[in-house]
């Protein structure tokens, strides 16, 4: 490969690596929703009651500079609680005791494995 060939090849990829990482982002991030989707499904997470919580958790993502962001999360109100349990009063005087159950901590080292995974592939897929 020619030193002008090598440049060509270079250009080439640094023209399409964001589209390729933003891709790769995104899938991360859905992935990791359903990781945090299933945890939520009953012990040792949360029990399903209704499905609404499940349903909750939404990814957004955002384009950057050679990339993509995505945070993955929940509006639900009950989230947090959860995820890291309550042990007091709440607003309204009554006293809780509510363990932990985490669902969105176990699925962090799952996506850091495929988002290294995804990141190795986008390289690639733009050097080819």
């Amino acid at each position: 490969m020619t030193p002008d060939e090598l440049a060509d090849r270079l250009d080439n990829a640094a023209d399409n690596l964001g589209d390729v990482v933003a891709r790769r982002v995104v899938h991360t991030a859905e992935l990791g929703r359903g990781i945090i989707r299933a945890n939520a499904s009953g012990r040792p997470g949360p029990n399903v009651i209704t499905g609404k919580y499940r349903s909750s958790w939404e990814v957004v993502g955002r384009a950057i500079p050679h990339g993509a962001q995505c945070t993955i999360g929940t509006n639900a109100p009950q989230g947090r609680r959860l995820e890291y349990g309550f042990v007091g009063p709440d607003s309204l005087g009554r006293v809780y005791n509510q363990p932990p159950f985490p669902h969105v901590g176990p699925a962090v080292p799952r996506m850091e494995a495929v988002l290294w995974e995804q990141m190795l592939g986008a390289v690639e897929e733009v050097l080819g």
